[in-house]
């Protein structure tokens, strides 16, 4: 379970991430938004104390992929006594019947998920009647399939535009802040940039010039533990980065956050947890490709 040592561990890992960012955000292109990259910290699995020493080393911005869990630690005691500065992203599936969980999260920052009108009018109307009129608009972002797997959530990259013109006209209540993907896996940098993360900036293009919004305020989530920093360099505005700050995830044999676990077998692991198969190693050869090639 928890132990000092994994506190400094988890200290060093943020840091390093950190400086990783930065240098990853010195190495774009000149004609890119020169929007510092945001570096949300993936605490899926792991305990409120992991959160809180980030939150300590000076990470605001943390990301959860299920509402019960997020729920349970947006409201832990101690989270809440250490972190009142907490920036929370939803960077899970999100499903109608559980908008109206999520959106009572306290510090509920981001929900970069919505892959369909629907659920942005469903998350609109829940936010005005949870929040009132007069409060702050939610911040969302798009979510895209951008690699059009049939296990990847994310709508069609056709529709991007569509959407987003739907939120920015119809809901009221929400703050369209960018567009967001999880991409295949593995990809091999040595075949150059990753087409996952190019049909991204294209949609970004397309809507920008569709809806004359300008670049620098439509954000770019796209990059994970394996691959963030060449995300970087192509234009990501926000990585979402877990098993190298807080290591390894374990998952339990039943449903998260099951007060009585009964005997049913694993969940599905998540696509984030899929992409942790990735070795080690490989992660370091993207990195030196990703350096090198500049």
């Amino acid at each position: 379970m928890w132990k000092v040592a994994m506190s400094e561990e988890v200290g060093k890992a943020v840091q390093s991430v950190l400086e990783r960012v930065k240098q990853a955000a010195a190495r774009r292109p000149k004609t890119l938004p020169a929007v510092p990259p945001r570096l949300v910290a993936v605490s899926k699995t792991k305990p409120p104390e992991m959160i809180v020493e980030a939150y300590r080393q000076g990470q605001r911005n943390f990301g959860e992929n299920y509402v019960n869990e997020l729920v349970d630690k947006a409201s832990d005691p101690l989270i809440l006594e250490s972190c009142p500065e907490i920036k929370w992203h939803f960077i899970g599936h999100l499903q109608k019947n559980n908008v109206n969980k999520l959106l009572g999260v306290p510090n509920l920052f981001l929900v970069e998920t919505i892959d369909s009108a629907k659920l942005a009018d469903k998350v609109n109307s829940s936010w005005q009647r949870l929040r009132g009129a007069g409060s702050q608009r939610l911040k969302v972002m798009v979510q895209v399939n951008t690699s059009g797997e049939q296990n990847k959530h994310g709508l069609p990259p056709e529709d991007t535009v569509n959407t987003v013109k739907h939120i920015v006209s119809q809901c009221s209540a929400l703050h369209f802040s960018g567009l967001m993907t999880i991409g295949r896996y593995g990809y091999d940098l040595t075949l150059g940039p990753n087409p996952d993360f190019q049909m991204l900036l294209s949609r970004r293009q397309e809507v920008c010039e569709g809806l004359k919004l300008p670049m620098e305020e439509v954000e770019l989530s796209m990059g994970m533990s394996t691959d963030f920093e060449h995300a970087i360099e192509v234009g990501a505005t926000n990585v979402r980065v877990g098993s190298i700050i807080f290591g390894n995830r374990e998952y339990p044999n039943s449903a998260l956050n099951t007060p009585n676990p009964s005997p049913l077998p694993s969940p599905a692991p998540s696509p984030e947890k899929t992409a942790k198969t990735v070795s080690e190693e490989a992660a370091k050869k993207m990195h030196h490709l990703t350096v090198s090639e500049h």
